[in-house]
């Protein structure tokens, strides 16, 4: 038996984009405004691109972007790796020193940067001294005018302009070559940069296709931050499946039902505060076609998924990490579901399910690597291993083996194995509550909290306890107008989660610190 190139190609998601110019060159790939790309001219705005930073940027050095989700962030996930150079997608919510942090960190050689972003990243050559070029993206859909800031080296469109010489050709020579680093968010910690293969990113892409139903008539609405995970390798997995990307440079309840009513949208993913928005916006309405939302980061709340259903849209939940290139679980629905009552379909529907097509089953172990039985009560780590797990950190040989002690990814998350074999997080392993000896799962508290009519948003932290050692503490934001008061609450969490669990103390909040990806930083929870 042997390998040839007969039967073997690498794989990469740089082919998606190749086929859906030769097989839908006409068809609409993006929309943003009252810009309208073809997939032919998709694959040539890519081609320019990639041919500028070829002249820039040496074959696996890095490429920075910086950039709201616009089409040219879109158009450098396939650049970059075009140039045989490595994307690196920043937050666009990161600080100055931060984005300085991971420049030196990456060694970036070129940095595409939204206008309304320059002001973040002045004096940045100063302090990143390998970073060749600054490019600015001026977004015709954007309130901001060229920057004019001496920081920037140039303007995107005469960067691009010089055309393509020799069109690149859309393969790589090894699948395991890195295609991208996306950086943790590093809310307790120094960002780590994680490594994604070629091939990882196009298994993962396909899994996104099959578990999303993508087809060549979706219409997908980007409200899920491309700088996340590669925005979950959707860019990729719409262009595999000849679909359209609708571009949105901020989540607002008016642009998302304007893109949904005029726009045809069919697809959407984010995170529980996406869903709470569409549900809650005064827009909202029924639907008369499908829309499906695939929602990660934590489990949706029972009152948004019944808010959603009710109006027609779909919930899929889904579970993962910068690690595993996005989602990597998926609660699969079961016949009979639709049918059960509200709240047992909701308990059974904000479980992380079982692994996509494209990964491994997911375990849940005991310090010894053992599988803990699979009673629904039993807690363990949750470990992962697959093609669609990183190649490692970057430049952090350490944090990767300790990452991968045992031959599996470690994800730091406690959680239950249900006996039909769906897995469920009870928590992350530093936020688990220790009270009198027992063990708390702030996300069981919370769940138990959002049954509430009037709650709308929950986030449940361990505080100092001089008897107990720990309580749980509450911080609660109810619906306009709601008169719940701490005993209300406490009574209401008393009919779900035993009395050790309540917490007595409630926080009434305005709202909860989130990071740019949707979830709660509880850290600055527990300093309040």
């Amino acid at each position: 038996m042997s390998t040839t190139p007969a039967n073997h190609s690498a794989l990469t998601p740089l082919r998606f984009l190749e086929r859906s110019a030769e097989v839908f060159p006409d068809k609409t790939a993006i929309l943003h405004g009252e810009r309208s790309y073809t997939y032919a001219q998709f694959a040539d705005e890519t081609q320019a691109l990639a041919a500028a930073l070829a002249r820039d940027v040496a074959p696996g050095e890095r490429v920075a972007v910086l950039t709201p989700n616009v089409p040219e962030s879109i158009f450098a996930h396939f650049a970059a790796p075009l140039a045989k150079t490595v994307l690196v997608a920043l937050n666009t919510r990161l600080t100055r020193p931060e984005i300085a942090q991971i420049l030196n960190h990456c060694q970036a050689r070129v940095l595409l940067v939204d206008s309304e972003l320059v002001e973040r990243i002045e004096g940045i050559r100063e302090l990143v001294p390998g970073l060749a070029k600054v490019i600015e993206v001026n977004d015709s859909e954007s309130r901001h005018a060229p920057s004019g800031s001496a920081e920037v080296t140039g303007d995107y469109a005469s960067y691009v302009a010089a055309g393509v010489s020799e069109p690149l050709p859309w393969a790589v020579d090894d699948e395991q070559g890195v295609i991208s680093i996306n950086y943790t968010s590093g809310t307790t910690g120094t960002p780590k940069g994680v490594m994604y293969s070629h091939r990882g990113a196009y298994l993962a892409s396909l899994g996104s296709v099959v578990h999303n139903q993508f087809t060549p008539e979706s219409k997908y609405l980007w409200t899920l931050p491309m700088f996340h995970c590669n925005g979950w390798c959707t860019a990729w997995a719409v262009t595999a499946a000849g679909g359209t990307q609708i571009c949105l440079r901020e989540v607002r309840a008016e642009a998302v039902w304007h893109a949904i009513d005029d726009l045809g949208t069919s697809h959407i993913c984010g995170a529980p505060a996406v869903c709470t928005t569409i549900a809650g916006a005064e827009q909202a309405h029924p639907l008369d076609r499908p829309l499906r939302i695939t929602t990660a980061g934590a489990p949706p709340a029972p009152t948004v998924i019944a808010a959603l259903e009710e109006i027609g849209i779909h919930v899929v939940h889904v579970y993962g990490l910068t690690e595993s290139y996005g989602p990597f679980t998926i609660c699969e629905h079961q016949e009979g579901w639709p049918t059960l009552p509200a709240a047992e379909r909701a308990n059974l529907l904000s479980r992380q399910g079982v692994g996509m097509v494209q990964a491994e089953r997911a375990r849940v172990v005991d310090l010894d690597m053992n599988d803990v039985p699979a009673d629904g009560e039993t807690l363990g780590e949750i470990v992962l291993r697959g093609n669609n797990i990183m190649l490692g950190y970057f430049r952090n040989p350490d944090a990767t083996e300790e990452a991968f002690h045992g031959g599996w990814f470690h994800t730091g998350d406690l959680g239950v194995m249900h006996p039909d074999g769906y897995v469920q997080v009870r928590d992350r392993a530093k936020d688990i509550v220790i009270s009198g000896g027992e063990n708390i799962s702030t996300v069981e508290v919370e769940q138990a909290l959002l049954r509430h009519p009037q709650i709308v948003d929950v986030a449940v932290v361990g505080v100092p306890d001089e008897k107990w050692g720990e309580r749980p503490r509450a911080f609660v934001i109810t619906e306009p107008g709601a008169t719940l008061t701490v005993d209300d609450v406490v009574a209401h969490a008393r009919e779900w989660i035993a009395g050790y669990k309540v917490p007595r103390d409630i926080v009434f909040a305005d709202g909860l610190p989130r990071t740019s990806t949707g979830k709660v930083m509880k850290h600055e929870l527990r300093k309040a």
